[in-house]
């Protein structure tokens, strides 16, 4: 080895590992090559703010043109079903985009009546609107007020009505961390079996810049399949995008050349990742 170079070679390692540390906080890969999907509800499509394509339940072109993969539609809140659920399906099954569906669990309803009827809804959607996609993820959004027995109450009916336990997201609050932290082994040992998505639009929170430290904040989770990096806010009778921007997740205000604002989210890992993740944890309907 050339003595003169070494002091070369040790900054080039010490700048390799630095940088790997700091990618692996945002995940596997960056934003530009992380796969794209976006969540919808009865809320959308939101308001026109800006010249570009549009889309529609049943029209969804645009956002598979922008490069979304997969869609996740809420099919049901507490003990009511989504009006635009069926007609999200309909549309991004038309594009051939990933299914999914998900479901808001209110803390106040019974958790396994919920999960019942989450799924009766959408056996039903299948059968009513003729959909052939023959697998669907299954989300349970939780509510940041839910107790954690409530919790597992959701997912493990969830997993005895279908075989396969839901991806869980949530909000990024200090009362449910505080109460997941708490959590017996046996709890956390069932809440690690679902996929957590996270929802992350900027890094100013104290203590939790970046996707890696909020899974970690949570107590159970260490990593994250899904972190949905842009939100939309209803703020002053408008909605307002909100979006992660640091590191290597500089992301933008719209999704591609949409018309409006969407909720969009990146999946963790590689195109062909995504699809093998679907393929494992989806519920074959």
């Amino acid at each position: 080895m050339n003595l003169l170079n070494f002091p070369l070679i040790i900054c080039s390692i010490l700048a390799t590992c630095l940088l790997s540390n700091c990618s692996s906080q945002y995940g596997k890969v960056s934003f530009e090559q992380s796969p794209q999907i976006a969540n919808v509800s009865h809320y959308d499509p939101k308001e026109i703010q800006r010249r570009g394509s549009s889309y529609s339940p049943l029209n969804q072109y645009s956002l598979k043109k922008n490069g979304a993969l997969g869609q996740i539609a809420r099919c049901s809140k507490g003990y009511s079903y989504d009006i635009k659920c069926s007609d999200f399906l309909v549309g991004a099954e038309r594009q051939g985009l990933l299914l999914g569906a998900y479901h808001y669990v209110t803390p106040t309803s019974n958790a396994k009546i919920q999960a019942r009827r989450f799924i009766a809804r959408l056996k039903d959607i299948k059968i009513t609107r003729g959909l052939k996609t023959r697998e669907i993820m299954l989300v349970a959004d939780i509510d940041s007020k839910s107790s954690v027995p409530h919790m597992v109450d959701f997912v493990s009916e969830i997993k005895r009505l279908t075989g396969e336990y839901p991806m869980i997201y949530l909000e990024n609050g200090e009362l449910i961390r505080s109460r997941l932290r708490r959590a017996t082994y046996k709890q956390k040992h069932i809440l690690r079996k679902c996929p957590y998505w996270l929802a992350l639009y900027s890094d100013t929170y104290p203590g939790i810049s970046t996707p890696k430290k909020l899974a970690k904040a949570s107590g159970v989770w260490d990593t994250w399949a899904l972190w949905q990096y842009g939100g939309v806010e209803w703020e002053n009778r408008r909605s307002v995008s909100k979006h992660y921007v640091a590191g290597s997740w500089r992301t933008p205000r719209f999704f591609g050349d949409l018309n409006r604002p969407l909720e969009r989210n990146g999946f963790n890992g590689s195109t062909s990742e995504l699809y093998s993740f679907w393929n494992n944890h989806s519920w074959r309907w």
